[in-house]
C-alpha cells in the first residue's frame, strides 16, 4: 500500500522508528496476525512518543483515513487479550 504515516518533525529519529514499528504493527495484525507481546510491546514505545490520549485519537484517526486500519479496533483487542494470543483485524 501506498500512504504515508501520520508523523511529526518534532520527533526525534528513534521516536518515528517507534512510531512507524507501531503502525507496523497494527498492519501485520490486518494483514496476517501478530502475538499480543509483540504488539503490546509496539503500543508501549509509541506511548512513550504519544503519551497524550488526545493526540493519540487523533493520529490513530489519520492513520486510519489514509490506511483504512482501525489502530484503535487492534489496540483494544490486545489490551482485552492475553499473552500468547494472536490479535487479528
Amino acid at each position: 500500500m501506498e500512504y504515508n504515516y501520520p508523523l511529526s518533525h518534532h520527533w526525534t529519529t528513534e521516536e518515528i522508528i517507534d512510531v512507524v514499528n507501531f503502525f507496523q504493527a497494527v498492519e501485520m495484525a490486518y494483514e496476517k496476525d501478530i502475538k499480543r507481546e509483540k504488539f503490546m510491546n509496539a503500543y508501549r514505545a509509541f506511548k512513550k512518543v504519544v503519551p497524550s490520549m488526545a493526540e493519540e485519537k487523533t493520529i490513530f484517526k489519520e492513520f486510519q483515513d489514509v490506511s483504512g486500519f482501525s489502530s484503535y479496533k487492534i489496540v483494544k483487542a490486545a489490551k482485552e487479550g492475553n499473552d500468547g494470543e494472536l490479535i487479528k483485524g
